[in-house]
This record gives structure tokens, sequence and C-alpha cells, in this order.
């Protein structure tokens, strides 16, 4: 098999693993291409899975600390880059949810590094030890206070995938029919919104919102204020959460992600910024 068959066929996990430490999609295509140059033409290697992998996360690291200081400098709350993922959990590779990608940023790199690849890919603490280059014990530590992190803040409860569609169709239609009453009856009382726009596009503000008497005529009002023409909206799976497409034409406009608990929303993620969307690929 050559080279290229080779890294071909640990892309995907590469990607996964990258993505899910960085939750950029372009910053994460970078780190592939710095590892096909660290990996191409080598022949003296006897596992190549773990070489790619332990290239690509040290790249994945070192490229960290340039999207912290994006971060500073973003207009707004800053999500991260959704991804499509196939409906079948069969078929896709290890999708962690928009939300809880948004808890792994208050990680620091290195504890969200294990957190990912103990919690999510299975890695072994000495495994993840040899790719670090640190200490088992090191790697324990990190893994311990990591996972008391995200414990700490991750979604108090995930609704099933049939529930969370539903809420989310009700939810599109009441802001596509501008129905202020049913979009209150859907949102918990204490939903928080987050918009990310960017400062290039448009977005609720530049915090976050937390409560139903704020945020429902806010949406409301913007539709009804500045309504976009021949919107259109495709329910798909986003970061393995039945999510909502939106589109002018064929050009992605947003996309919407909700925490539900129960039939309410609990969680808005609505991702506006024309360059987190470049990527999306629609049918």
């Amino acid at each position: 098999m050559s080279s290229t068959d080779i890294f071909l066929g640990h892309r995907e996990l590469l990607f996964s693993i990258v993505y899910n430490v960085l939750g950029s999609v372009a910053d994460t295509e970078d780190v592939l291409q710095e590892t096909w140059l660290a990996w191409s033409g080598r022949t003296d290697v006897e596992n190549p899975r773990a070489y790619l992998v332990r290239v690509a996360v040290n790249a994945a690291l070192a490229r960290r600390a340039s999207i912290n200081r994006r971060k500073e400098e973003y207009v707004g709350p800053w999500l991260p880059e959704p991804v499509l993922t196939p409906i079948d959990p069969v078929e896709r590779t290890e999708a962690v949810s928009l939300a809880m990608l948004v808890v792994l940023e208050t990680l620091t790199p290195l504890e969200r590094a294990v957190f990912v690849l103990h919690e999510v890919f299975g890695y072994r603490l000495a495994e993840i030890a040899e790719i670090l280059g640190r200490t088992p014990a090191a790697v324990r530590q990190l893994a311990h206070r990591a996972r008391e992190h995200v414990q700490a803040r991750r979604p108090r409860f995930t609704a099933d995938p049939r529930v969370r569609l539903d809420v989310t169709q009700r939810f599109i239609d009441a802001i596509v029919g501008g129905d202020l009453n049913a979009l209150m009856e859907v949102l918990a009382p204490d939903v928080t919104l987050w918009a990310d726009g960017g400062g290039k596009a448009r977005a609720a503000g530049l915090h976050p919102i937390l409560g139903r008497d704020r945020i429902a005529p806010l949406i409301i009002g913007d539709r009804v204020r500045r309504p976009v023409p021949s919107l259109g909206v495709e329910y798909r799976t986003v970061n393995g959460d039945p999510s909502a497409l939106l589109l002018t034409g064929d050009t992605p406009y947003a996309v919407i992600v909700l925490e539900v608990e129960g039939e309410q929303v609990t969680g808005i993620y609505a991702i506006t910024n024309p360059d987190k969307l470049a990527h999306l690929v629609v049918d």
C-alpha cells in the first residue's frame, strides 16, 4: 500500500480528532496538510496510525495559540464551526455535539486533547502519554481535571433525536411565521442564545442573551424588521444532532442548533458568520 493510500485511509480519523481539539474546519485542514507533509515519503514507520495521530495532535496543539488569539479579537460570541454529519449514528465517526464543543473551549489545550483522545476516541492514558510526550502521571492528572470540568458544565440532558427534530421544526416554523406566542411556548424560561456573526453577518448581540422574555421578541422583531428574501430551510444533522440549515438560494445563511430538555429549548446556537459556513456543501 502506498503512503498516499495509508494517509487517506486514516484521514477521516485524523480529521475527527483534530477538529474536536480545534473546533475549526479550516485549521483542521491546515493541520492535516502539515501531517501529510511530515508523513509523505516516510518508509521507516512501523505503526502508521500511531505516527499520524501523534503528528496531527501535536500540530493541532501548536495551532491552538493562533486560534486563541483570533478568539480574543473576535466580535461577539465565538462558536465552533459546524460540520454536517450522517444521520445514521452507525455510519458517522465520533461526533461531538456543538454544545459539548463549547464546553471543551473552556479547557486548556492539553486538557482538551487528553479528553478528546480518552473520552471520545477511547485511547488509553498510556497511549496518550506517548502521543503527547508526557509522563503517564501527568496525563492522568490532565484527564481527571478535564473530566471534572466537563461534567460540571456539560448539557444537563440529551433529548431523543426525534424529539429534538420536532422541537427544532416548531422553533423554525414559529420564526418563519413570525408567531411570537408559538415561539414563547417552545422556549424554556431560562433559555440562552449564543449568536455568532463574527461582525460579518446579522447576530442578536455581542454577548449571550438569557431568558425567553428577551429572546423571543428579539428574534421575531428582527425577522419582521429585516426579512431575508427567499429563505429556505433544510433539516440536517450537524455535529451529530438534528439541526436547521437556513439557505438563501444554494448559499448557507445560518446554522441553528438547539439544546432541548423535555420539549422545550434551553439553548440556541446560531451561526451566521459566512466564514464558518463556507465549507458546508449543500446537496
